[in-house]
C-alpha cells in the first residue's frame, strides 16, 4: 500500500482507475472559491515566450557543440561540398598522403626512442613469452667485482668520511644547534 501510494504520487500523469461507478472526485480547478487562473491572451503570450526561448536553447547548443552535426528529415534538403568543388585549394597527393604518414610513424619512433634513453626507471615492459636478455654483469668474462672485504672496508671509509664530515659542518655553522632525540640529555649554559 506504501508503495503504491510513493508510485501514485511520483507519476500523476499516470491518473486514477476505478470500476467502482459510485466513486466520484470534486474538481478543486473549477470551484467558485478557486483562485483565478491565467487568461487566455497570457497564456498565448506565455507560450510564445517559450517557443522563443527554446529555440534560442537549440541555436545556442547548436553553436556551442558543432560535433554533434546536423539532422534533417526533409528529403529535398543539401548542401555544398566546398572541398570537392572545382575551385577549392589542392589537397595533398596520396603519395605525399603516405610519404607524411611514414615520417611521422618515424618520428614517432624516435621520440619514443629518446624517452626510453631519458628515463631508464621506467624500465622495459613486453608481453611476448620468448624475449629474453643476458646479463653482462654475471657472465664468465665479466670484469671482476670487488669481494666482500673490499666492500666491508669501503662502506667503512664512507661513514668515517660521513661523520668527519657531520663535525666539520658542525663546527664551521655553530648557529644551527644541536638536536637530539633523547629526552635525558642536557647541558649547562655558562654564558
Amino acid at each position: 500500500a506504501l508503495k503504491k501510494s510513493a508510485v501514485d504520487y511520483m507519476h500523476p500523469e499516470v491518473g486514477v482507475t476505478t470500476t467502482d461507478a459510485t466513486v466520484f472526485g470534486r474538481n478543486y480547478f473549477n470551484r467558485p472559491s478557486a483562485p483565478e487562473t491565467e487568461e487566455d491572451e497570457f497564456a498565448d503570450e506565455r507560450a510564445e515566450v517559450l517557443a522563443e526561448a527554446a529555440a534560442l536553447k537549440k541555436l545556442a547548443t547548436d553553436y556551442m557543440h558543432p560535433e554533434v552535426g546536423v539532422t534533417a528529415t526533409d528529403g529535398a534538403a543539401f548542401g555544398r561540398n566546398y572541398f570537392n568543388r572545382a575551385s577549392a585549394p589542392e589537397t595533398e597527393d596520396t603519395d605525399e598522403a603516405e610519404e607524411r604518414a611514414l615520417v611521422l610513424a618515424e618520428a614517432a619512433a624516435l621520440k619514443k626512442s629518446a624517452m626510453d634513453y631519458m628515463h631508464p626507471e621506467v624500465g622495459v615492459t613486453s608481453a611476448d613469452g620468448a624475449c629474453f636478455g643476458r646479463n653482462y654483469f654475471n657472465r664468465p668474462s665479466a670484469p671482476e667485482g670487488e669481494d666482500t672485504d673490499e666492500a666491508e672496508e669501503r662502506a667503512h671509509v664512507l661513514a668515517e668520511a660521513a661523520a668527519l664530515k657531520k663535525s666539520a659542518v658542525d663546527y664551521m655553522h655553530p648557529e644551527v644547534g644541536v638536536t637530539t632525540t633523547d629526552a635525558t640529555v642536557f647541558g649547562r649554559n655558562y654564558f
